[in-house]
């Protein structure tokens, strides 16, 4: 059974007995799965270069140009979870990060059960990474992230926080959970929720979505949310002004992207598009060698290489 975003803790390794799959546990282990506090106030204060972040992240975007908005967004929790343990130098070489962002993917395409092959993986910028290259990094990855791939994001609480707004209307209940899906993948991109755990992000997400499709109901429902006892008011309302400052930012966005559009053939950041995705131009002569699909269940529990490594070969 593959990885289901929304369902994390069903079908884990055998080697590690998940706990019962109910919302306490959810709420228990969620912190082990978001970056170290410290690698998040670096973002913020700049000691650590947001440029290596955003770099890698539209890489992630590149490679995930055909598979949905789920799979890059799994992986650009990988690559945080990554950097947060990592010592990373001020300015990693290009093909380090295009490295990281790539084996970022193809792991989260393992979890997740999707085909993919060697050629899906490769962009433009000169670099080609063979399957042993991208598997040395994978077994570095997974070391750091202590072999906890079944992360648990916001999309693992939707189902618990929907419930509280006892919505009976099947199709508004799903056009409420969409609008918040959206709200989670756009928030990915914002650093400042990076620090608040995946539950409030949820909350808030469907909050702010109710405030958008029902005005009249969003009180009761902040209010339920409110009640329950895992979630901390004062960071969920946090939360929500800044996804509605966010929402503005995206609008004015796009906005000045529509005039750039109508007067010149610039092309638009890739970040700036939240995973939106373009054809990537390939190579003639690049390897059409399909890429083995190991279980993460077949790698080895330890690496011998630590990523500050890789910037001297």
């Amino acid at each position: 059974m593959e990885f289901d975003l929304e369902n994390p803790l069903t079908n884990s390794n055998h080697l590690c007995p998940p706990p019962s799959p109910n919302s306490t546990s959810l709420f228990l282990l969620e912190s082990d799965h978001m970056p170290s506090h410290h690698y998040i106030q670096s973002l913020k204060a700049g000691a650590f270069p947001t440029s290596v972040r955003r770099n890698a992240i539209a890489s992630i975007s590149l490679f995930c140009c055909r598979f949905g908005p789920f799979l890059p967004y799994l992986a650009v929790n990988y690559l945080d979870r990554f950097l947060s343990s990592q010592g990373i130098p001020q300015q990693p070489k290009t093909w380090v990060v295009r490295l990281v962002a790539c084996s970022c993917v193809s792991l989260a395409a393992k979890m997740t059960k999707t085909e993919f092959s060697l050629i899906d993986f490769q962009g433009d910028g000169g670099f080609i990474f063979d399957a042993q290259t991208i598997e040395r990094m994978e077994y570095l990855i997974l070391g750091a992230l202590k072999w906890r791939m079944r992360s648990i994001t916001p999309f693992s609480f939707i189902s618990f926080f929907i419930s509280f707004f006892n919505l009976k209307d099947p199709p508004l209940r799903q056009a409420l959970k969409a609008r918040a899906v959206e709200l989670i993948l756009k928030a990915q991109m914002d650093t400042r929720l990076m620090e608040l755990r995946p539950s409030i992000i949820a909350a808030s997400a469907l909050l702010s979505a109710s405030h958008q499709l029902l005005p009249l109901q969003f009180p009761c429902f902040r209010k339920a949310i409110s009640s329950c006892s895992y979630v901390d008011k004062e960071n969920m309302l946090q939360c929500c002004n800044w996804m509605q400052e966010m929402e503005k930012e995206g609008e004015q966005s796009e906005s000045v992207d529509e005039i750039m559009a109508s007067s010149s053939n610039t092309h638009v950041n890739v970040l700036d598009q939240h995973f939106s995705c373009w054809e990537s131009e390939i190579a003639a002569d690049a390897t059409k060698t399909d890429m083995k699909r190991p279980r993460i269940n077949d790698y080895p529990d330890n690496h011998s290489v630590h990523f500050s490594q890789l910037q001297h070969c």
